[in-house]
């Protein structure tokens, strides 16, 4: 499976990365790479647990379009 994630740095430089698709799937490493191996893992554990407590693996995610 394939996931989109969002990568940010925080205020001490420490890559944060997040799956909007699972509510509260949320990761971090001291470098970018770091950090994408740590979302795959949490992903992988966001989907077990979300598995054995019966809730949707994910939820829906779209792209929308603003003018600014």
């Amino acid at each position: 499976m394939k996931f989109a994630v969002t990568l940010d740095r925080d205020e001490d430089g420490v890559w944060v990365i997040e799956c909007p698709a699972i509510p509260g799937c949320v990761s971090q490493g001291q470098t970018r790479e770091e950090a994408l191996t740590n979302i795959e893992d949490a992903i992988r554990v966001c989907l077990q647990v979300r598995a054995e407590q019966g809730m949707p693996l994910t939820v829906e995610t779209r792209q929308v379009e603003v003018t600014a």
